[in-house]
Parts: C-alpha cells; sequence; structure tokens
C-alpha cells in the first residue's frame, strides 16, 4: 500500500477510524488539538458521530456510553486533562466497558508547559485513576508505530473488556512522517463487531456472570471476587509485552527508553558504534505490561552500565528499570524536563563515559 505524508495525531484519528471507531468525545488541549479536529471532519463522511463535550468529564463520561452501547469508541487529551478523564476511565474498568483513549504528553506537573514530555509515566503505567484497575499501554515511537497500536488497540479493548492507552507525547503528535494506512473495516465488519458485544453491551458482562457492578450493593465478598477476576486478566498479559533490542548482543553500554526518547535513543547508539563503542538499546513498546523480559536478556558479565533516558525530572520511568535490572550493574540517568528534548551528542558523551569505566 502506498505510504501518505500526515501528522501524528491526525495519523491516529484516520487509524481509529480505520479500526471502526465511531464515537468520538473530546475537549481542545494542546498539542493533542489536531485529533479531535480531524475526528469532526472525518467522522461524518464514515457514519460516526463526533461531540466536543463541554469538558474533559463529559467527553470520557460520553465515550463510557457509547462504548457501553457496543460502539467502538475513543476520547483523546493531554496531560492535566487525562488527570479529569480518570474518572470516567476508572469506572469504564471497573464495568469491564472496552474504550481507546489516548494522552499526548506535555510537561507538568500541574497545567505545565504546552511542549512535549514523558512526565505521565506513573500516571499512565501506575494510578490511571482510582481502584487499582490497570491497562495495556502502548509508546509509540514513531508516526507508524502512533497508527499501528491505535489500529489494534481496539481489538484488544474488545477482546479484554478493559480500555486501552496510547501514551503518546507531544513530538509523535505533532510531528510528520510517512505511514501506511491499515485498511479500513467495512460496514459489515463494523456491524459483526457491534453484534459480538450485544450480551454485553450495557452491562460489561454477559447475562449469568458474576456482575462487576451492582449499583446500590456494598457487599465486601462480591467487590473482593471482583478485584480477583481483574487480577487474573492483568496476568494474563505478562507474557504479552512488546520491545525493540537493537545491537544489544555485545554491548557494555545498554540505552533504554521509551516512546520519542527511545528513538533518539537508537540514533546516538548508531552514532557511538560508528566511533566503535560497543553499545545496544533496549526500547519498551509496552510499558504495561512491561517488558522485563528484555532486560532478563542481557549479559551481565559483559554490561558495565545501563543508560536510562527520559524526558521527565525527576526520572519515572527509571522505577520499572530498576525493577528489571535487579542491581545487576549500575543505571546511570540522563533527564531533560519541562518540554526540551534529550539530545543525541548529549546522549553518546555518555556513553562514551561510561564505557570507559
Amino acid at each position: 500500500m502506498a505510504k501518505v505524508l500526515m501528522k501524528g495525531c491526525e495519523a491516529i484519528a484516520e487509524a481509529a477510524v480505520r479500526a471502526g471507531c465511531r464515537f468520538f468525545a473530546g475537549y481542545p488541549i494542546t498539542p493533542q488539538n489536531e485529533i479531535p479536529e480531524y475526528f469532526s471532519k472525518r467522522m461524518p463522511e464514515v457514519g460516526g458521530a463526533f461531540v466536543q463535550g463541554e469538558s474533559e468529564v463529559a467527553s470520557v463520561n460520553m465515550v463510557y456510553g457509547a462504548a457501553a452501547g457496543g460502539t467502538r469508541a475513543m476520547t483523546s487529551s493531554s496531560s492535566p486533562g487525562i488527570s479529569l478523564k480518570s474518572e470516567g476511565i476508572s469506572y469504564a474498568a471497573a464495568a469491564r466497558i472496552p474504550m481507546v483513549y489516548v494522552n499526548v504528553c506535555r510537561g507538568g506537573p500541574g497545567v505545565g508547559v504546552i511542549q512535549p514530555a514523558q512526565t505521565d509515566y506513573l500516571q499512565a503505567t501506575k494510578a490511571s485513576g482510582n481502584g487499582g484497575f490497570r491497562m495495556r499501554v502502548f509508546a509509540p515511537a514513531t508516526v507508524q508505530e502512533a497508527v499501528n497500536m491505535t489500529y489494534k488497540a481496539f481489538d484488544y479493548a474488545d477482546m479484554d473488556r478493559n480500555p486501552v492507552l496510547i501514551l503518546s507525547d507531544g513530538v509523535v503528535g505533532t510531528m510528520m512522517e510517512p505511514v501506511e494506512l491499515p485498511p479500513m473495516k467495512s460496514d459489515d465488519e463494523i456491524e459483526r463487531i457491534k453484534e459480538s458485544k450485544k450480551k454485553i453491551s450495557c452491562i460489561g458482562h454477559p447475562l449469568g456472570e458474576r456482575v462487576w457492578i451492582k449499583p446500590g450493593v456494598w457487599d465486601t465478598i462480591m467487590w473482593e471476587n471482583i478485584n480477583k477476576d481483574a487480577e487474573k486478566l492483568y496476568e494474563s498479559w505478562a507474557d504479552q509485552a512488546e520491545w525493540e533490542s537493537f545491537m544489544t548482543d555485545d554491548a557494555e553500554v545498554i540505552v533504554t527508553g521509551y516512546g520519542i526518547a527511545g528513538r533518539i535513543a537508537r540514533s546516538a547508539v548508531e552514532i557511538a558504534r560508528g566511533q566503535g563503542l560497543k553499545v545496544g538499546l533496549i526500547r519498551p513498546k509496552t510499558v504495561y505490561p512491561f517488558p522485563y523480559k528484555a532486560y532478563e536478556m542481557i549479559d551481565y558479565s559483559k554490561v558495565k552500565a545501563i543508560l536510562d533516558v527520559e524526558m521527565s525530572i525527576p526520572a519515572l520511568f527509571l522505577e520499572d528499570v530498576k525493577a528489571a535490572v535487579k542491581e545487576r550493574c549500575p543505571i546511570s540517568t540522563y533527564l531533560r524536563s519541562g518540554g526540551n528534548l534529550v539530545s543525541r551528542e548529549e546522549m553518546v558523551s555518555r556513553i562514551k563515559k561510561l564505557a570507559s569505566r
């Protein structure tokens, strides 16, 4: 299929439409405004519905309602807007309602800056809302990955009956790249998908199955069993983590990062290799479930150090890296924040220092 040049946010929206998304509700916030703007033009063309809600809270609850009716539905926002949506996302997880949402991250905390950052990592992977629920979280490093991940996110959401998050950032969201778009699902396919959810629509579970929400019922044993069921679902994802390993076989230094930081890190690794340095890269594509296996495969008899690269101060991704490495080698950090990008040149400089140990 021929490639087309698209901005990241617009490509995400088009991928969702092609995956059968027929309802979108959102609210403007930089740097994700092109997602709702694109949907506002595209949805009428495919018989879908676009709503600009009066707030983030209203928008996420509209998506809850549409998804509860069996329609593939989606919302998006950036950082503080995601915080406002967190209650509705938690409700969807509790009710076993499939939905997809996108966070095009900006700098924080608070309202922060409108430039890209990765300071929402813990929110995305550890506490996307109250109640201790978990979600699959995908972290694209290119516009093509953002397209592919968004397209399959709807299948995962339906399979798990659970929300799925695309954790992007302002660089991937606003840059333009050539992408190959996935096939458009036909009206018949979309109808079959909706029909397949008929037994769980509005209630989140087949009739006769243990329910996740019983309004007005506060039975503690029931809720404990609900959480046990959820735990089984989350544990089933453990072997489905995805990552990129690049030139790690003989590496003495491993650089690790996700999203745009991981992409820039790969470029730095290529430069350092050209200078004769034995360096490799591990870049998680899913940050939940986290690819612990990728770090288990490191030859710690060769590796002198790991360099954690992220656009967050303090380091957040580092917590999962430490848990994966288990003190088997030293971990250094290279951090930027407030909308500042990591630099290949600075990474190469730090790789040289670590390699000289």
